[in-house]
């Protein structure tokens, strides 16, 4: 029995959550923010994936630390949007956090092993 990838599929649901979210800016004309969002929203989980295809240790650890950049990216959108333009929702502020924490976590003790 295969056992889930909890780095894999929370990366996932964020990615359906950031485009939800897009909707909801587009909607309300923050078009050029959409799209700063939507790009390194679901770029985090991309890397995630990309790396469970890793040709080595180091790789993987580099796919990883892209998916960490663009997480950061994601939660620096977050701050601006929710500071001048729009409400963003506390619930995606604690999945890009939990991200955060697990992207470093298995970072760090990739690189430790």
């Amino acid at each position: 029995m295969k056992t889930e990838n909890v780095l894999l599929s929370k990366s996932f649901d964020f990615a359906l959550d950031i485009l939800d979210f897009y909707k909801e800016l587009k909607k309300n004309h923050h078009y050029d923010l959409a799209s700063q969002v939507v790009r390194s929203g679901t770029s985090v989980g991309a890397n995630v994936r990309e790396a469970q295809r890793a040709v080595s240790k180091k790789d993987f650890i580099n796919k990883l630390g892209i998916a960490l950049k663009e997480a950061d990216e994601t939660e620096y959108w977050f701050q601006i949007l929710d500071k001048k333009i729009i409400k963003v929702d506390e619930n995606l502020f604690k999945k890009i956090d939990e991200l955060i924490r697990l992207l470093v976590s298995i970072i760090n003790s990739s690189k430790r092993s």
